[in-house]
């Protein structure tokens, strides 16, 4: 055993390290949804066998360049010297350092050198989101050559994955799953649903955006679809290409969206609440990137694999205020924002590994009563890929049954590859919200009068399970999303003109949510003043200064309500 165990570790953590200590083994998987804390984890492991003299030195092969820091960081909090700078073109290590951090492409790039390191002292590698080592023959041939020699060998993943019988990840224990393909077998495992019960991640929502999108065949025939209808495979994949063209009106609607979202967390407890948004592509994430600057007014963060500054631009929007960062897949995996808990899914990738990791990127718990927002396009693949994720939440969260059933979207085929199909030219596409996708069912969006009995400002958009229910939930999402409707529709580009991007909103747009804003924190001094619950305030100004709630009220009401609030205050 350890002598002396970490303190502060999660239960699961202490769980897996007891587990991994109970029987000797060269290799050890350990299977944990992202945000769990598979890194502290790791280095707690790695720290108590380093302190027990059963290894000499500590070697971590991570996915990304970023991922090299954030692991040598991380490590420092043990008292671990790990460096993130070693290239291979310098065979020894630095005094001083308890082993070195490096990615898959380096040991690739030079195995028998790494070889030679795992060879001069007894090493323990750690192999960061194993499954990268099956990203090409190459790699997994490279890691095996390069750390056989390893004292013992710890290899971590998000999820569990799959491969092909002629394509083995090396260290890694498999199962038959299927006809020709072996699914992994974790040494120890911990699931979303176990992260969920434990409070360890947020629970997750999904919002499914629908919409008509249209398009001309290469025969020159003008096709139209609607996202989520029951069609071929080859007709969804161009309407779902098509709504993600940032020439239509689909992407400014539902990237507005998640802007509200945002917007919302931030005004009802979250005040450094962040939004992700992933695209398909370099050339869709700079069109999305314009598209959402003049939809709030505000630059993105815009983190793209090709900026030698990316690594530092993730960091940065971690640690800073910035409210959206939009990406292409920098930030699926391992990457710790724990301040992002809203995700726009605007890309065509479908298979589980890349949807698990993504969500997982809102989901890492910050505090109590937080919840997770993934908007996302509805199209069988990706619903499917929700409705798995939901299936293991269903374990935890007990709701009553009813709503659409989900049964066709989970039998959708396992689709590896981006959409393709015959060449085609976007004409355009408008987003709707469609429903609403919690525990394992779809909620529609009902009549307006449930979202007229949610009044009340104290409860408006909040969306956190427990508090509304998701039929509450899905009506104030319809009942947003007619109000973004509104505003995106004059701004939003012209049809066909692939270069152009909507205009910039209106400026009372952005005075509107300033004013909202200074409204909440006013209602909050005043309820602190007189000892009264927020609710109470809010209905007392909805009277004083009568309209509709915040959320769709006008400047000029807007502003008698905050001088109303003022002049509680002043007395």
């Amino acid at each position: 055993m350890i002598s002396s165990p970490v303190s502060g570790l999660r239960a699961w953590q202490s769980e897996a390290i007891e587990s991994y200590l109970s029987e000797v083994r060269d290799d050890f998987l350990v299977t944990a949804t992202p945000g769990a804390g598979k890194t502290t984890f790791a280095l707690a492991l790695a720290s108590g066998l380093k302190r027990d003299k059963a290894i000499d030195r500590i070697i971590v092969v991570v996915p990304t360049d970023h991922l090299r820091n954030q692991w040598a960081d991380a490590a420092a909090r043990f008292g671990l010297v790990l460096d993130p700078k070693l290239p291979n073109s310098i065979g020894p290590l630095r005094d001083g350092t308890h082993g070195y951090v490096t990615t898959y492409a380096q040991v690739a790039s030079h195995p028998l050198l790494h070889r030679r390191r795992t060879e001069a002292r007894r090493a323990f590698v750690l192999l960061d989101e194993v499954h990268h080592a099956g990203d090409s023959l190459a790699w997994g041939e490279a890691v095996k050559e390069a750390f056989e020699p390893a004292r013992r060998r710890l290899c971590l993943t998000g999820t569990p994955f799959r491969t092909r019988a002629d394509e083995l990840i090396p260290f890694v224990r498999y199962v038959p799953s299927s006809p020709g393909e072996l699914t992994s077998e974790a040494d120890f495992e911990y699931s979303y649903r176990n992260a969920l019960a434990d409070g360890v991640v947020r629970p997750v929502v999904f919002a499914a955006y629908s919409g008509t999108s249209r398009w001309m065949n290469s025969a020159g025939e003008l096709l139209a679809a609607n996202l989520g209808d029951d069609s071929g495979k080859a007709v969804e994949d161009a309407a779902w290409r098509t709504a993600l063209d940032p020439s239509g009106a689909w992407v400014p609607h539902v990237i507005a969206a998640v802007a509200d979202r945002v917007e919302h967390q931030r005004e009802s407890g979250m005040p450094n609440a962040a939004g992700l948004i992933l695209a398909s592509d370099q050339d869709s994430a700079r069109a999305y990137a314009k598209i959402a600057k003049s939809i709030t007014g505000k630059q993105p963060v815009l983190i793209l694999s090709d900026d030698p500054r990316a690594s530092k631009k993730i960091q940065e929007f971690a640690d800073g205020t910035d409210r959206l960062a939009i990406c292409v897949r920098m930030v699926t995996e391992g990457v710790d924002v724990p301040r992002a808990c809203v995700l726009g899914y605007l890309t065509s990738y479908r298979t589980p590994l890349f949807f698990a990791q993504a969500v997982g990127r809102v989901v890492r718990s910050g505090g109590r009563h937080e919840s997770a927002t993934v908007f996302l396009p509805a199209v069988r693949p990706i619903l499917a890929l929700a409705a798995a994720l939901e299936e293991q939440r269903d374990h935890v969260v007990q709701l009553s049954h009813g709503g659409d059933d989900l049964d066709a979207l989970v039998m959708a085929e396992r689709i590896e590859s981006e959409p393709g199909g015959p060449a085609f030219v976007p004409v355009g596409a408008e987003a709707e919200f469609a429903h609403l996708l919690h525990s394992g069912q779809a909620f529609m969006a009902p009549d307006r009068e449930l979202a007229r009995a949610l009044e009340p400002d104290e409860h408006d958009f909040l969306g956190i399970p427990g508090l509304l229910s998701p039929e509450e939930t899905a009506a104030l999402l319809a009942s947003r999303d007619a109000e973004i409707r509104k505003r995106t529709r004059s701004s939003g580009p012209a049809e066909g003109d692939a270069d152009s991007v909507p205009a910039r909103e209106p400026e009372t747009w952005r005075l509107t949510g300033s004013l909202r804003r200074e409204i909440n924190n006013l209602v909050s001094q005043v309820a602190a003043r007189q000892g009264r619950p927020h609710s109470s305030i809010h209905v007392e100004v909805r009277s004083a200064v009568p309209g509709p709630p915040s959320a769709s009220a006008s400047l000029e009401i807007l502003s008698a309500r905050r001088d109303h609030l003022l002049s509680h205050l002043v007395a």
